[in-house]
């Protein structure tokens, strides 16, 4: 097979086309400009729906208190239950509470009833990880801890 075969081949099978972000485009465009023995090709993605969603900014009240952002962001500089409750979200992957309800769909975090600190969290590649009643953040990782303002 020669090479200008696998380039019309690769140019015309928008399956094959790959855009800037390595996302197979599905909708794109082709316009010849020149009827010359080397016409020119050139290729325009049209967004996608979720793309345009993001870049809009209009939301619904419901859809925005379901996706609330922080205002602020501070450290930690002394231990507390609800620093110790942060440290194992962080340590998950997560903000806090509202970011791991809002990413996992659940109404209710595991805790311990004895102390109320958090039992057991998914992470986003779905491993879990369990913690004990005792504290588990340490006076030298508190710092490490951001508290996030809404």
């Amino acid at each position: 097979m020669s090479v200008d075969l696998l380039e019309n081949s690769f140019m015309e099978n928008p399956v094959v086309y790959m855009d800037s972000k390595d996302v197979p485009c599905i909708d794109f465009t082709s316009e010849e400009t020149d009827n010359t023995d080397a016409p020119t090709t050139s290729f325009h993605r049209q967004a996608d729906n979720h793309e345009v969603e993001k870049s809009s900014g209009d939301m619904s009240g419901a859809t925005a208190s379901i996706h609330i952002k922080p205002k602020s962001i501070r450290r930690a500089r002394i231990w507390s239950d609800e620093v110790e409750n942060l440290y194992r979200f962080q340590q998950a992957g997560y903000r806090d509470e509202i970011e791991y309800k809002q990413v996992k769909h659940v109404d209710m975090v595991e805790r311990w009833p004895e102390t109320g600190f958090v039992k057991k969290l998914q992470r986003r590649d779905n491993t879990f990880y369990y913690y004990d009643k005792e504290r588990e953040c340490e006076d030298k990782e508190v710092h490490k801890v951001k508290v996030y303002a809404y």
